[in-house]
């Protein structure tokens, strides 16, 4: 029992975008309030979480949905997911008496979800708000599939309207099932270390146009092509890959006190498949982003679109990324077509501002 102000942080069990973008938003509330007991809820692993939150926090495993099963950052299996999503419908009256067990034993007064369907109900039924925070629902993406995920995309959308605040961030679709809407900027970490400590450390003396940072998030890539990179001897790519082979100009990053975004500073270019946490935090640094496509996800296109307004770009087919040399490394970026400065960059610090408002007065 604590007597402590508790907040419920429930996160997605899918990949580790997710994760990694409000578990920013939780260091932020420990920064301006230490005095707030962080109690996240999420299969993603604490090393992840712990990467961003530097203090104590609670760490609760527990997964009430799926996202997408897939093979890879690419891939999908959709035939496993609305199994499972059948799975999660028929268990939701046990899941949210255990949670809501969970919750009024701590006293928790506020729930922030990314984005469970079933946190929002979960909330209502515990007497507590539930504000939630992304730029997409799963509604939108199952609903695009059409066929039997519509009446689980409908159940999605009865879900979300029972939410008391979206946190909306850019890059969105309308999500017309929330109710109350309020647009807030790009979410994401801050980097941790100082350039020049970063490349005398990994001992990289690549220019910045040179070094490249490759991201495909906790799902990794199949089949990446690792021997295209000894077509560029003189550059560095920078990796989180474990199983790359041990190349000279390879970096790769095994130490989970590192992440992506504290090599984007240093780094040319990212590449990446579409996902909101990697390109808002290269966003919020203006570091360039070439990404692949990705074919049959609701949100790709409205990334693309941000990327291609807001950042410097190349954009891939797979297979340029797969079945060619290269080339596009040594092509010009494309610039944005609207002015870097037209995004807003502020959304991990004004949500975590909000939310430590809220405790202020509650």
């Amino acid at each position: 029992m604590t007597s402590r102000p508790s907040i419920y942080i429930s996160i997605t069990n899918h990949g580790f975008g997710h994760a990694a973008r409000t578990a920013s938003v939780a260091a932020e509330i420990q920064k301006l309030n230490p005095e707030i007991l962080l109690i996240l809820v999420t299969t993603a692993p604490r090393w992840l979480l712990e990467s961003y939150i530097p203090g104590d926090f609670i760490h609760r495993p527990r997964g009430f949905d799926i996202g997408v099963i897939q093979f890879d950052s690419i891939n999908m299996d959709l035939e496993a997911t609305l199994q499972k999503l059948r799975e999660i419908r028929e268990k939701q009256r046990s899941i949210i008496a255990g949670e809501v067990s969970f919750i009024q034993q701590n006293r928790v007064s506020l729930m922030l979800a990314d984005i469970p369907p079933l946190a929002p109900v979960i909330a209502k039924t515990a007497g507590i708000p539930c504000w939630i925070i992304s730029n997409f629902g799963w509604d939108f993406i199952y609903s695009a599939w059409g066929g039997e995920f519509v009446e689980i995309a409908d159940w999605i959308h009865d879900c979300f309207s029972q939410c008391d605040r979206l946190f909306r961030l850019p890059m969105h679709e309308p999500m017309s099932a929330f109710p109350i809407i309020e647009d807030r900027g790009l979410t994401g970490g801050t980097p941790r270390y100082n350039s020049e400590e970063l490349r005398d450390k990994f001992g990289i003396n690549s220019p910045k146009e040179k070094t490249i940072l490759l991201s495909f998030g906790g799902l990794g890539l199949q089949q990446i092509p690792y021997q295209n990179i000894q077509q560029f001897p003189d550059w560095t790519f920078i990796m989180f890959d474990r199983l790359a082979p041990d190349y000279p100009n390879i970096i790769k990053i095994t130490e989970h006190n590192y992440r992506p975004i504290d090599f984007m500073p240093i780094c040319g270019r990212v590449i990446s498949k579409p996902g909101f946490s990697t390109f808002s935090e290269a966003l919020r640094l203006n570091t360039p982003i070439v990404t692949l496509t990705r074919e049959g996800f609701a949100e790709s296109p409205l990334l693309l679109e941000g990327i291609q307004n807001y950042s410097y770009h190349q954009i891939i087919k797979p297979g340029e990324f797969f079945e060619s040399e290269w080339a596009f490394l040594r092509q010009d970026l494309q610039p944005p077509r609207q002015s870097e400065s037209m995004i807003k960059k502020d959304g991990t610090e004004s949500i975590a501002q909000t939310i430590v408002n809220y405790f202020k007065t509650n």
